[in-house]
């Protein structure tokens, strides 16, 4: 809706998913909601006819408040409101592109703990905001005062409406992403939901497949989300796994957009190791579009060399699935993901979706006829060391030719076998450090080197 070009440090409330903070305090207080569901709207609204804007949730408590105080903002602009509950953000996506509304907003603070909460907005399509969008958005939220020529008067206030059938829509559409010809009879696979969006979808896609399916986080109280479960912590599902003897583990995150692998043995399959793989075997049938699997800037360089030896590429972008996500339709991939477990088959759906990415990957190892630490160890990743260091200032690396300098000889010694990443963080006062190569005493001398000289330019 606007041609600005925004850089995501231009933005200071949304951050590299949506506006995130802890709840009951700005951002993610009720009066901070009430602004934001009035500035979504006043940006959507762009004509005189009716809008319409989804609403999802996962599993917080503070979801209740929050979900309260979006809508009144929503529906004192004059914009219908459908409140589908609780539901997983990829979920939230497919519903407002099938209901053809204006956007989702979907809230959730994803991984983190039940005391954050988070706001994502997608737009008609299903895909996420861009950042001029956001940047936009923010502007009405800081200028209040511009928003009252946006309200309705009381005969055009809006109406919410609640949908009761969300799930059952979104199990049917996760269901038809997997091949009709094959099924999970036989597989025996532990679940864990992480006490989040997921708790009734996932099992019951798995189960209805034909899975023995060992459910684990699916009792959502609240204040249990991600605690001690889920994509962030394995460690229960990696031994229930080895328990009942499964094929696999799926540990997916709070609002059920990513996921992380548990091979047979009970051991931890990246999104690095899925990427390649899945990359891999796409390219062997002639299905991964343009050749090309798109990553961030942080996955391994093992990726690469792993896609480059079936014939593919790998094209690389910023940190964040969204990110991901257009940058895929700008090179024509069908495939791409985070390290992290964002995964993106763009062929289904226009987000990562950890429900539909497993469902994607057993049908990978039914094909391929191979269990999953098979698969995965098809890629051998480069040994890495990663640093964040503490900063009081940010500098512009084009206007520190020491540090570029310093990068160019030392990845000419790596020999195309290794890379150096500096990035500052969009939220904190850090520069995170990475280096890959397959020395890694000799990377720990480089890496201190960096980390002398950026400590004196950008430290106290």
């Amino acid at each position: 809706m606007t041609n600005l070009t925004i850089h995501s440090s231009e933005r200071t409330l949304f951050g590299t998913d949506g506006i995130r903070g802890i709840a009951n305090t700005w951002p993610m207080d009720s009066q901070a909601a009430l602004m934001a569901g009035k500035a979504i709207a006043a940006w959507f609204k762009q004509d005189q006819r009716r809008h319409k804007i989804v609403i999802g949730k996962d599993t917080r408590l503070s979801g209740y408040m929050i979900e309260t105080a979006l809508a009144s903002g929503l529906v004192a602009m004059g914009v219908d409101v459908y409140l589908v509950g609780p539901l997983p953000t990829p979920g939230i996506a497919f519903i407002t592109s099938g209901m053809r509304a204006d956007a989702g907003v979907m809230i959730s603070a994803s991984h983190n703990s039940y005391e954050y909460n988070g706001v994502k907005i997608f737009d008609r399509s299903g895909f996420k905001l861009d950042d001029a969008a956001e940047y936009q958005i923010e502007q009405y939220m800081k200028q209040a005062d511009s928003l009252e020529k946006y309200l309705a008067c009381p005969q055009k206030l809006g109406k919410a409406y609640r949908i009761d059938d969300a799930v059952g829509r979104y199990v049917v559409y996760l269901k038809s992403s997997f091949p009709r010809a094959l099924t999970l009879d036989g597989l025996r696979i532990v679940v864990d939901c992480a006490n989040g969006a997921t708790y009734k979808v996932a099992p019951e896609v798995f189960s209805e497949l034909g899975a023995d399916v060992h459910p684990v986080g699916v009792s959502p109280n609240g204040m249990n989300i991600n605690l001690g479960v889920g994509s962030t912590d394995t460690a229960l599902a990696q031994r229930r796994v080895q328990e009942i003897g499964a094929d696999l583990g799926i540990a997916l995150d709070g609002d059920g957009d990513r996921l992380i692998l548990i091979d047979e043995n009970g051991k931890i399959v990246d999104g690095d190791a899925v990427l390649a793989f899945v990359g891999r075997h796409l390219l062997e049938h002639g299905k991964l579009t343009n050749n090309t699997v798109v990553a961030t800037v942080t996955s391994n360089l093992g990726l690469d060399f792993a896609i480059q030896s079936s014939g593919g590429t790998v094209e690389r972008t910023d940190v964040g699935d969204r990110y991901v996500a257009q940058r895929m339709r700008e090179v024509g991939s069908n495939f791409g993901g985070e390290s992290s477990g964002h995964l993106i088959f763009m062929d289904e759906s226009t987000t990562g979706d950890g429900t539909l990415a497993a469902l994607q990957i057993l049908q990978v190892m039914q094909e391929s006829g191979k269990p999953l630490s098979t698969l995965a160890s098809l890629m051998e990743p480069i040994p890495q060391i990663t640093k964040n260091l503490s900063i009081i200032r940010k500098i512009p690396f084009s206007e520190m030719p020491e540090i570029s300098n310093l990068t160019k000889k030392i990845e000419q010694k790596l020999k195309g076998r290794g890379r150096v990443l500096l990035r500052y963080s969009g939220t904190e006062d850090l520069i995170r450090i990475l280096l890959e190569g397959e020395d890694k005493t000799q990377l720990q001398v480089y890496a201190d080197e960096l980390t002398d000289i950026l400590q004196r330019m950008l430290g106290e």
